[in-house]
């Protein structure tokens, strides 16, 4: 056994000269193995599982289809079948970078322990947690998740890591590409520092290398040999293309699907996009074809792969989201149509097919822009060229037509429906005639025409038009200056001009308001001297000597108080005004004179017996209703 500085070298093809019962695992264990078949193990398995059982850290560079899968998990059920897990303290934890990729684990899983008594739970996305959720309560001893979901339902306080006895990482490169590398450090700081690491990967780059040396302890390097990187029962293809055009990539693919003996495949493109693109145009041309990459929601996935698996689709199109972990063992053929921008990729795709001990075929389409990405997986796989198939004709296969085809309805082809291409198609357009012409005299150009001729004889002259203009200028500003709903007119608006009023109009129009309003309900303001009525100066005039005389003697209490007394007295008019004394203030000032004359004959208004004289405001006569 050896640490990472001197790994271990193994050869995929390698012969194994020990059984899964030498290497000491549970009974239980290996009755499950003799059910499925398996009675050697591979080489990484003959590697790992002594070196997990001891207990020590292992890391394992091996690609896809080298058994894996088993090398982890076989010695970690072996050393769970004794003792019991809590309620949500999962003992071992595997993280799987795809969904696809742990259900698969799970399912092999489920397939070694079916005759130990160990509680399983697969936590991923796009799944409802009500189920998870109701096995971690009742106590998980294997716990099988994405990064993504794990990390959610600890910070929720779901799980509790401090029971993790083993913990696995497998695809650690894949993960890496996927930008998982902050979660799975986040994951091992979670994990007691004494639990045991099992790390795979199919290939080391750096970052994967600083993980190594990060998290695991002495741990034993069991590595693959890149020379028998494909397997040998699969034969690989390509195909030159003129361009990389898509519909022209596509009528390559039908072409060679047609020509070749295809029982089942899988299409593999890089962006999803394609994928559902390339299914559609599958699925037009009479193949029976399904696409699966990350977007689509978890259930359809799996129904789609299950679909795949029983035979009831016959293609099955995805991304590299279905590269890693997919055991289907009957493909008989998978087909690039990009090539992966990872030379890694290449392995895992490829390796889809010509799994155990059967033949497959893989097909690449390579266009002159993928050169670069080609020479890497040459590099990779350690071969000079790869068989090349020529197909008849493919330079002028059709075409998108890129750029210049795309218009305003989405990409397809602007022309159609308008413009001179459908001109010389027969004149798609319905107004166009039968010669082709579109611009000259043409039927669609008339009718274009058609709807401004009744409009012209509405058309306003010049005179119409300066005639109609001031009308619009003036009702605009009418109706700005409508008054307020409030306030009311003005009210010599609407008479003719002042010049043409005569003197006594104006005399009247000003003593109108100036009417005493009734006093019975409302107190009179104080009147000015000279807003006197005529009566009250014709009074005046007549007692002015005896108001002189009088203004000398003081004014008693009595006479102060009473006009206090009464009400509204101050709007009517005494009947006798030689009863009444001037105040003192009268007496220094002649022009107060005829406020105590006012103010005297407001005495005898009080006595209910004696009716007022004068005018009232009904008049100069009392009203009948007012006389009893």
């Amino acid at each position: 056994m050896t640490d990472t500085n001197t790994p271990e070298e193994i050869d995929a093809d390698a012969e194994v000269n020990v059984t899964f019962t030498d290497l000491g695992l549970d009974p239980k264990i290996l009755k499950a193995l003799g059910d499925l078949g398996y009675v050697k193990p591979t080489p990484i398995q003959a590697k790992a599982i002594p070196a997990a059982l001891q207990q020590r850290d292992v890391l394992g560079i091996a690609q896809t289809g080298t058994g894996k899968t088993g090398a982890f998990t076989l010695p970690t059920m072996h050393k769970l079948a004794k003792g019991r897990a809590r309620a949500r303290m999962p003992r071992c934890v595997i993280v799987c970078p795809t969904r696809e990729l742990a259900a698969q684990v799970a399912k092999d899983v489920e397939a070694y322990g079916k005759y130990l008594k160990l509680e399983m739970a697969l936590l991923i996305g796009g799944v409802s947690f009500a189920e998870q959720d109701r096995k971690l309560m009742k106590g998980v001893d294997i716990l099988i998740a994405t990064p993504g979901r794990l990390i959610d339902q600890f910070e929720r306080g779901k799980i509790l890591m401090t029971g993790v006895q083993t913990l696995i990482v497998d695809e650690a490169d894949r993960m890496l590409d996927m930008g998982f590398i902050p979660d799975i450090e986040k994951i091992f700081d979670m994990t007691p520092f004494t639990r045991q690491v099992l790390f795979f990967s199919a290939t080391m780059p750096s970052e994967i290398k600083r993980l190594v040396d990060q998290f695991l302890h002495q741990p034993v390097s069991i590595q693959i040999a890149r020379k028998n990187m494909t397997a040998k029962t699969v034969t690989q293809r390509i195909v030159r293309m003129p361009s990389s055009d898509p519909k022209q990539k596509r009528t390559a693919l039908r072409w060679i699907i047609e020509k070749e003996n295809v029982d089942n495949g899988i299409i593999f493109c890089n962006r999803k996009r394609d994928v559902d693109i390339v299914a559609k145009s599958m699925n037009v041309h009479g193949h029976d074809a399904a696409p699966i990459h990350g977007d689509l929601a978890q259930s359809l996935r799996t129904e789609t792969l299950n679909r795949f698996r029983n035979g009831e689709i016959k293609y099955l199109v995805a991304s590299d989201v279905a590269a890693r972990g997919l055991d289907v063992p009957t493909v008989s053929h998978v087909f690039n149509y990009d090539v992966p921008n990872h030379s890694e990729d290449y392995v895992h795709r490829i390796g889809r097919t010509g799994r155990a001990g059967r033949k497959g075929d893989a097909i690449m389409l390579v266009a002159r822009l993928d050169q670069k990405n080609y020479e890497e997986i040459l590099d990779l796989i350690n071969m000079d060229s790869i068989e090349e198939i020529e197909i008849p004709g493919i330079e002028d296969f059709p075409k998108d037509g890129g750029k210049a085809r795309k218009g305003r309805n989405g990409g397809r082809d602007s022309g159609r429906g308008r413009g001179r291409k459908d001109d010389s198609r027969g004149g798609r357009n319905r107004g166009q005639r039968a010669d082709g012409s579109y611009h000259e005299n043409s039927v669609s150009t008339e009718k274009v025409s058609k709807p401004s001729r009744p409009k012209a004889p509405k058309k306003e002259t010049p005179s119409e038009a300066v005639t109609e203009a001031p009308v619009k200028e003036a009702r605009k500003p009418a109706e700005k200056r409508r008054p307020a709903p409030r306030r009311r007119a003005a009210p010599g608006r609407d008479k003719p001009k002042p010049e043409a009023i005569s003197e006594v109009e104006v005399t009247e129009e000003r003593a109108a308001p100036k009417r005493p309003r009734n006093s019975s309900r409302r107190r009179a303001a104080p009147k000015k001297p000279g807003a006197e009525k005529p009566e009250a100066k014709t009074e005046r005039v007549e007692k002015s000597a005896q108001s002189e005389a009088v203004a000398a003697f003081p004014k008693s209490d009595e006479t102060d108080k009473k006009p206090r007394r009464s009400r509204g007295g101050r709007g009517r008019n005494s009947g006798d005004s030689t009863t009444s004394k001037p105040s003192s203030r009268q007496s220094t000032d002649k022009s107060e004179a005829p406020r105590s004359e006012k103010r005297a004959r407001e005495k005898k208004p009080d006595s209910k017996r004696e009716k007022p004289k004068g005018k009232t405001p009904f008049g100069d006569d009392i009203p009948d209703f007012l006389k009893f």
